[in-house]
């Protein structure tokens, strides 16, 4: 490696790209050389990001929609929530990604390189490889966005957040552009807790995808099977183009995922930041390289940096455990609790915002006897 870097960001996905950015918009990181290496280039539209927020984020320009006007449907409870300032937002994985390189390539001191990545734990360091060659670290602080294994103990839950997607397109105007559908329940719950959400792109447009909290992956026969059924029974559309597709699946586990790990700052769902009930990590993200950057600039020690609350990942884990089981359905929890609840209030909480008293509330609304037995599984 010709040169001795200050950092080295290993993985240029949302994490790696995030942190990057911050760190060159910053202006506060112009005498440090940095490395980027990811695996391939970015030039493709790869994946789709959503999530709530209030007001304006950090990646605003590149919002692809908005939809201020966000619905829950299920056969107990169906209504135009009371987002409370919060608006529902999707970015485009190919638009954050040019966004992202165009700021990064005006800055002089950053260098990027693809190849294949593989790490070695060595006396509590890490060894890290480039398509084979060993990189020389120096001093650098290594910022780690790719899964490494993860610490599991017997009440460990893995489950899996699968979904597929249609983009759809009609010749006539059909979708209310101005709403979004953030969860539909109706659904027949064949394989477990399953739900479909409807993001209107156009009066013409939307994106269909059909998700599931789930041990195992279906065959995608049946993944296409429950969309056609879904547009042809709910949205009762019978003429429509099938415009893009898209599959995903995001780990939904309380396994413990370690920060700082063998001389290694692991970042992004390596260092446990994808929401372990929702699977959303994008916001996640941007929280702690936000709190990495300002720690950096200060010149504080990373490993001080605190960690969310505790009781957030508990929360997590006693849903986990309830999803696992199957003895109480997954849509009526969610019926429940944004039936009892604002939806800001709900957000909020799974933005691991809340206080505890609001989180009380928003437990209280829920059945307490399989809460309660799920938690003292947790806890033993």
């Amino acid at each position: 490696m010709p040169h001795q870097y200050d950092y080295i960001i290993a993985g240029a996905g949302a994490a790696g790209l995030s942190l990057l950015t911050r760190m060159v918009a910053s202006g506060k990181f112009s005498d440090k050389k940095i490395l980027l290496v990811d695996k391939t280039r970015k030039d493709r539209n790869d994946r789709t990001w959503c999530f709530w927020e209030k007001g304006e984020g950090f990646f605003e320009e590149i919002v692809y929609r908005k939809w201020n006007a966000i619905s829950f449907k299920s056969p107990q409870y169906h209504a135009l929530l009371d987002a409370g300032g919060y608006s529902y937002k999707m970015i485009r994985g190919i638009d954050f990604y040019k966004h992202c390189f165009e700021k990064i390539s005006l800055a002089g001191n950053i260098d990027i390189r693809y190849g294949e990545l593989s790490f070695v734990a060595e006396n509590n360091n890490t060894r890290v490889y480039l398509n084979g060659g060993e990189l020389d670290l120096g001093k650098a602080i290594v910022f780690n966005s790719i899964p490494q294994n993860t610490e599991s103990k017997s009440n460990t839950i893995h489950l899996l957040q699968h979904f597929k997607g249609w983009f759809i397109g009609t010749e006539a105007d059909f979708f209310n552009e101005e709403e979004a559908t953030l969860m539909d329940f109706r659904i027949d719950q064949l394989y477990g807790t399953s739900f479909v959400y409807v993001l209107p792109l156009s009066k013409s447009r939307a994106l269909v995808e059909y998700t599931l909290f789930t041990g195992e992956l279906l065959e995608p026969h049946e993944y296409d099977e429950q969309l056609r059924n879904y547009i042809g029974r709910f949205l009762q559309l019978r003429s429509y183009n099938i415009l893009e597709e898209e599959f995903g699946i995001i780990p939904m586990t309380n396994a413990r995922f370690s920060f700082y790990q063998n001389g290694i700052y692991n970042i992004g769902t390596a260092g446990g930041q994808t929401k372990a009930s929702t699977g959303y990590t994008f916001q996640f993200i941007q929280k702690q390289s936000e709190e990495i950057v300002n720690f950096l600039m200060k010149g504080g020690a990373l490993h001080e940096l605190p960690p969310a609350p505790a009781r957030f990942r508990f929360y997590d884990s006693v849903l986990l455990q309830l999803l696992e089981e199957g003895k109480l359905e997954g849509r009526e929890i969610f019926s429940r609790l944004f039936s009892r609840n604002k939806a800001s209030a709900i957000f909020k909480f799974l933005d691991n915002e809340t206080t505890l008293r609001e989180e009380l509330r928003l437990i209280s609304s829920l059945q307490i006897a399989p809460f309660f037995k799920a938690a003292l599984k947790q806890l033993y």
